[in-house]
This record gives C-alpha cells, sequence and structure tokens, in this order.
C-alpha cells in the first residue's frame, strides 16, 4: 500500500514536471521544492480523496457514461495545482488542467502496472 502511494506520488511528480515542459500554457516558477511538494499533495489526494470521490459519484458516472469522472479529476488538479500552488504554477486555461491529469494518469498507468 505504501508502494502505491509512493508510485501515485512519483506520477504526479513527473507529470506536473512534464506538463509544465512539453505544454503550452502551463509554467512552474517554483523551485524544485515546491516541485515535490506539489506532487506528494497531488499523490495524496489521488490515492486517498479520488477513491471516496468515484464512491460517491458513482450514479453520476452511470448517468454521463463516465464523462464525470473527467470532471472531477479535473477538479482534483486544480484544487491542488489552482488553490495551494497558485504562485507556483500558471495554468492559463481549463485546458491545461486537462492536460496536466491526463499526463498523471498515464503515468500513475504506466508506473502501477509495472508494479504488479
Amino acid at each position: 500500500m505504501i508502494i502505491k502511494l509512493a508510485l501515485h506520488v512519483i506520477s504526479a511528480i513527473l507529470g506536473l514536471y512534464l506538463a509544465s515542459y512539453f505544454i503550452p500554457g502551463i509554467d512552474f516558477v517554483g523551485n524544485l521544492k515546491t516541485l515535490f511538494i506539489a506532487g506528494l499533495i497531488m499523490g495524496i489526494v489521488n490515492f486517498l480523496i479520488k477513491p471516496i470521490l468515484k464512491v460517491i459519484t458513482l450514479p453520476l458516472k452511470f448517468l454521463t457514461l463516465g464523462l464525470s469522472s473527467f470532471i472531477i479529476n479535473i477538479g482534483l488538479v486544480w484544487l491542488v495545482v489552482g488553490i495551494f500552488f497558485n504562485d507556483s504554477f500558471i495554468v492559463v486555461s481549463w485546458l491545461g488542467y486537462l492536460w496536466i491529469f491526463l499526463i498523471i494518469w498515464i503515468l500513475s498507468i504506466l508506473l502501477i502496472s509495472k508494479k504488479k
């Protein structure tokens, strides 16, 4: 369980860095310590809060055929990056939050599937 949490944190750190490096409209102006703290908080949110939100919003997922999960995940990224690290991460539009979510999601799938 701790290994899975560590993999979520690593994927969040790498995802935030890669998004700020490759995606235009996402800029990181902080230091490495800020990046690691943001990745740590994002990894903990993905590990602890996201499963609870999945259960709570299950009826909504059925109604929207799973598309509401994208909104929930974008909201979690906005919550962590937009509220806690607003001075370090500059995200121009909601598409930036979508790209951050997609990059972190792909990295976590790759890292967690390698663990098994």
